[in-house]
C-alpha cells in the first residue's frame, strides 16, 4: 500500500489534533475502527439482535485476521479482555508440582509478573532475570533455568526499555529442553512481525490497544495445538463446551480448540473494533510499518543526540523496537505538562521520557517535538521559537 500523507490523513484524524507518541500506552483510534464501532452500535440499537448472525460472522473473521498476523492457525486463537487474562490462563491452568520454577525477565510489566508470583502458593518458583542496561541477555535468562523449569515467559519488547528479545532463539533453546515459552506480544504487535510457529512459541496473548491501534479491554490469545491439553480451562461457562448452543442439554465435553477459553458472550463491539484495526494493520503490511516505524525511531535518537539526551534503548539493530526512551535531567513532570499542553502525547515515568510514534507519524511532527523541547529547555516559549 502506498502510505501517502493524504491516506495517513484520512485514517488518522489525530494527526490533525495533535502529535501522538505514545503507542506504547494507549493507542488513538482510526478512522475505521471507529466506524466499524458506530456500524455496530447503530445496527444494536435500530434492529436489535436481527443481525446477530451476521455478528458472529465477524467475530470469527477478525478472529482469522489476529491469526494471520501471528501466523497461527485459526483454531489456535481466543479472545481475551486483556494480556493479563491470556497470561493467567496458562499460569492457571498449567498442572503444577511444588518445587517448579518460571523464569521471566525482571524489568516486565505487571502483566507479566504477578499471574507466575501468584504461583507461590502452589510451592511454584518465579526465576528473575537481572537485565543489564535493560537488556535481557539469552545467556542470563537460560542460566536461570533447570530440570525444574516448567515456563520461560517474555515480553517480546520490554515496555520501558524497548529492548526486543530474540524470541527465536529462545524459543529453539526452549523447545530443546521441553520448556514451555510463553510470550507478552502487547509492545510489538501491529508494528514487528510475529510468527508464532518459526519461534516455537507456545503461548501468546495480547491487548489490542497500542500498537494495534483498537481498544481497550480486548485482546487475542494464541495457544499451540500442541500443548492444548496441558492447560486446564480454569474458568469454564456455557460457551466452554462443544453443542454450546443446545444450551439445555449438559455435555462438559471442551471445545476441540483456543475457544474452550472463551467461556462466555463475546464482547462483539470491541471485536468489530479490533477486526477493523487489524484489516488497517495487514493492508498497510506489517514489514512497511516496521520499516517506517523504525527510520522514525532513528530520526528521533538523532535529534535526542543532537541535543546531548541519552538513550537509553539498545540501538543494536536486533534489538530494536518502536520504544525510544531517553533521560532528561531537568524537571520531567513539568516537561510532560509542557508537552501535554502543546498537543504533544508522550510518557514520563521511572525517571525518563519514552516516545513511541507509529507508522503514520511523520518527521514534521518530530521536528515540531525537538522544536518544543527546545523551548522547554531554553525557558522560551514555544511560539517564540523560529518557525521550521
Amino acid at each position: 500500500m502506498n502510505l501517502n500523507e493524504m491516506y495517513l490523513r484520512q485514517e488518522f484524524p489525530v494527526k490533525a489534533n495533535r502529535i501522538f507518541f505514545d503507542h506504547a500506552k494507549v493507542s488513538p483510534l482510526p478512522r475505521r475502527v471507529r466506524d466499524a464501532v458506530s456500524a455496530f452500535t447503530e445496527d444494536a440499537s435500530e434492529h436489535g439482535t436481527k443481525n446477530y448472525k451476521d455478528w458472529m460472522i465477524e467475530v470469527e473473521r477478525a478472529r482469522g485476521q489476529f491469526a494471520r498476523l501471528v501466523n497461527a492457525d485459526v483454531e489456535e486463537v481466543a479472545f481475551v479482555k486483556n494480556t493479563s487474562e491470556g497470561i493467567s490462563i496458562v499460569a492457571n491452568g498449567l498442572d503444577w508440582k511444588a518445587g517448579d520454577n518460571v523464569v521471566i525477565p525482571d524489568i516486565e510489566f505487571p502483566a507479566n509478573v504477578y499471574p507466575w508470583w501468584n504461583l507461590k502458593r502452589h510451592g511454584v518458583e518465579t526465576r528473575m532475570v537481572k537485565a543489564k542496561d535493560g537488556r535481557v541477555l539469552f545467556d542470563d535468562l537460560v542460566a536461570q533455568t533447570d530440570e525444574r523449569t516448567r515456563i520461560v515467559s517474555v515480553s517480546s519488547v520490554e515496555c520501558n526499555s524497548g529492548f526486543r528479545n530474540d524470541l527465536h532463539r529462545i524459543g529453539a533453546f526452549c523447545k530443546e529442553r521441553n520448556i514451555l515459552f510463553c510470550v507478552d506480544a502487547i509492545q510489538s504487535l501491529g508494528v514487528l512481525p510475529m510468527d508464532v510457529k518459526r519461534d516455537n512459541i507456545d503461548f501468546l496473548a495480547a491487548d489490542g490497544h497500542k500498537w494495534m491501534l483498537s481498544v481497550e479491554g480486548l485482546g487475542g490469545f494464541y495457544i499451540s495445538k500442541d500443548v492444548l491439553e496441558k492447560i486446564y480451562p480454569v474458568t469454564v461457562g456455557w460457551d466452554s463446551v462443544v453443542n454450546a448452543w443446545d444450551f439445555m442439554n449438559y455435555d462438559f465435553t471442551f471445545r476441540s480448540g483456543a475457544k474452550r477459553f472463551e467461556e462466555g458472550s463475546f464482547n462483539t463491539m470491541s471485536i468489530y473494533a479490533l477486526g477493523a484495526a487489524l484489516d488497517l494493520l495487514l493492508e498497510a503490511g506489517i514489514e512497511q510499518i516496521k520499516s517506517n516505524v523504525l527510520a522514525q525511531g532513528d530520526y528521533l535518537v538523532e535529534g535526542l543526540r543532537q541535543r546531548d539526551m541519552k538513550i537509553l534503548n539498545s540501538m543494536i539493530p536486533g534489538e530494536r523496537s518502536g520504544i525510544i526512551t531517553f533521560a532528561f535531567t531537568g524537571d520531567l513532570p513539568q516537561l510532560s505538562t509542557t508537552m501535554a499542553e502543546n498537543n504533544v502525547s508522550l510518557t514520563v515515568r521511572d525517571g525518563m521520557a519514552r516516545l513511541s510514534p507509529h507508522f503514520y507519524n511523520s518527521q514534521d511532527e518530530a521536528d515540531r517535538f525537538f522544536d518544543l523541547l527546545d523551548s522547554f529547555k531554553t525557558g522560551q516559549r514555544p511560539e517564540e521559537m523560529t518557525t521550521r
